[in-house]
C-alpha cells in the first residue's frame, strides 16, 4: 500500500509538471497572433494545448487548460481589434474550443472510469490468486522454498499453472501442473485439483494412491451433471513429489509435465521419469499404474519445479529457452536469489513479455553446518 501511494505522488508531480507544456503552448500562440500581421490568425493552434494535456491529465486538468485557451482565444481578439471579437469568424474559434474541451473532457472522464475498473479487476484477481495459488511458506520443515507466478497477461494474475505443498508426519509432498485451455475453465480446474491435493497429501497413503485420488477426482468434476462431457478434452499435466525430511530418496510420479531439474554444485541433471504417465484427467482412458521414480536430494542441492511456460518461452528468433544450458554454473544457494536470478534471465530471454503462463518453484536442503 505504501508503495503504491508513493507511485501515486510521483504521478501527481508528474501531471502538475507537466501541465506546464499546454499552458506555455497556450502563452506562446496567443503572442506570437497578437504580433503577427492582420492577415494572419493562429488561434486555431490553441486547440492543441487541450489535446495535449489529455495524453497524461485528468478532466480537471484537460478542462481547465480548455478554459484558458477560450480565455487566450477571447483576449486575442481584445488585443488584435474589439470589432474581431463579435466577428463570425472569431466566435466559431471560441465555439470550436469549447467543443472541442468539453468533448475531450467527457473523454478522460470516460477513460478514468475504465481505469478504475481494470484496476478493480485486477485487485479482485490478485485477490483470487492470493486464495488459490498463495505463494509457498518460505521454510516447509527443513527445506526452504521459494516460488514464483508469471502470467503472460498483465491484467490476468493467474491462469492454470498450479502448485502447492502439504506438510506430511515425515515430509513434504510438492505438486506442479499445468492445465490444458485458458480462461476460468482452466483457473477452476487448477482450483479443483488444488482442494484434492491439500485434503488428500498429507494422508498416510503412497504416492501412487495420491495421484490415482486426483486423477479421479478431476475424472469426477469433468462428468459433473448439466455439463457437457469434458473427458478426453481437458486434462492436466502435473508432477507429484514426496521430500524426506531426513537425507534420502525424493520420490516422484510424473504426468506428463516437464521433469525437474536438480542443481548440485552448479551443475544441473535433468530428472527424467522413466516410465511417465499421462497427465491428470485421462486415467479413465488409459488406465495407468503409476511408477514411483526416485533421485537423491542432498545437503546443498537446489530443486527447480516448472511448468512448460519456461522451457517453451521463445526469443526473438523463435529459438526455445534452453534450461539446463543457462542454469548451469549458477551457485546460489538461497533459492529466493536463484528464483530472482532465474526471472531475470527468462524474462531477458524473450524480450520481457511470455506467450505463456509459468510457475516455478526452487526446494533447498540446506547443507549441515560444519562441526
Amino acid at each position: 500500500m505504501s508503495q503504491r501511494l508513493a507511485g501515486l505522488r510521483r504521478w501527481v508531480r508528474a501531471v502538475h509538471a507537466w501541465v506546464a507544456v499546454p499552458v506555455a503552448w497556450i502563452v506562446a500562440v496567443s503572442v506570437i497572433d497578437v504580433l503577427a500581421p492582420p492577415d494572419i490568425h493562429l488561434g486555431p493552434l490553441l486547440v492543441a494545448a487541450p489535446a495535449i494535456t489529455a495524453s497524461f491529465g485528468g478532466p480537471w486538468a484537460v478542462g481547465l487548460v480548455a478554459a484558458l485557451a477560450v480565455l487566450a482565444q477571447t483576449t486575442i481578439g481584445v488585443l488584435r481589434d474589439p470589432d474581431e471579437l463579435l466577428s463570425a469568424n472569431h466566435q466559431a474559434q471560441i465555439i470550436a474550443l469549447v467543443l472541442v474541451g468539453t468533448s475531450l473532457v467527457i473523454f478522460c472522464v470516460l477513460r478514468e472510469r475504465r481505469a478504475k475498473e481494470l484496476t478493480q479487476v485486477r485487485y479482485v484477481s490478485e485477490a483470487a490468486q492470493r486464495v488459490v495459488l498463495p505463494p509457498l511458506p518460505k521454510q516447509l520443515g527443513p527445506l526452504r522454498v521459494a516460488s514464483l507466478y508469471l502470467a503472460a497477461e498483465a491484467e490476468a494474475q493467474i491462469g492454470g499453472d498450479l502448485y502447492a505443498a502439504v506438510r506430511t508426519a515425515s515430509g513434504t509432498r510438492l505438486i506442479v501442473g499445468d492445465v490444458r485451455g485458458k480462461g476460468m475453465t482452466a483457473v477452476h480446474d487448477a482450483a479443483l485439483l488444488l482442494g484434492a491435493f491439500r485434503g488428500a497429501a498429507h494422508r498416510q497413503a503412497s504416492l501412487a494412491e495420491l495421484v490415482t485420488y486426483l486423477d479421479r477426482s478431476v475424472c469426477w468434476d469433468l462428468a459433473e451433471p448439466g455439463e457437457t462431457d469434458r473427458s478426453g478434452e481437458t486434462f492436466i499435466t502435473a508432477t507429484i513429489l514426496d521430500i524426506p525430511d531426513q537425507e534420502g530418496r525424493v520420490e516422484m510420479i510424473s504426468c506428463g509435465h516437464p521433469p525437474p531439474v536438480l542443481l548440485r554444485n552448479g551443475r544441473p541433471t535433468t530428472m527424467d521419469a522413466l516410465r511417465p504417465a499421462p497427465p491428470l484427467g485421462l486415467g479413465e482412458l488409459a488406465r495407468p499404474r503409476y511408477h514411483v521414480d526416485s533421485f537423491l536430494f542432498e545437503p546443498g542441492d537446489l530443486l527447480l519445479l516448472y511448468t512448460d511456460g519456461v522451457t517453451e518461452a521463445r526469443d526473438s528468433t523463435g529459438a526455445f529457452y534452453p534450461l539446463t544450458e543457462r542454469i548451469s554454473g549458477w551457485t546460489e544457494n538461497d533459492p529466493d536469489a536463484f528464483l530472482g536470478r532465474f526471472r531475470r534471465d527468462l524474462l531477458h530471454h524473450v524480450g520481457g513479455h511470455l506467450n505463456d503462463d509459468a510457475a516455478m518453484i526452487v526446494v533447498e536442503r540446506p547443507a549441515r553446518p560444519r562441526a
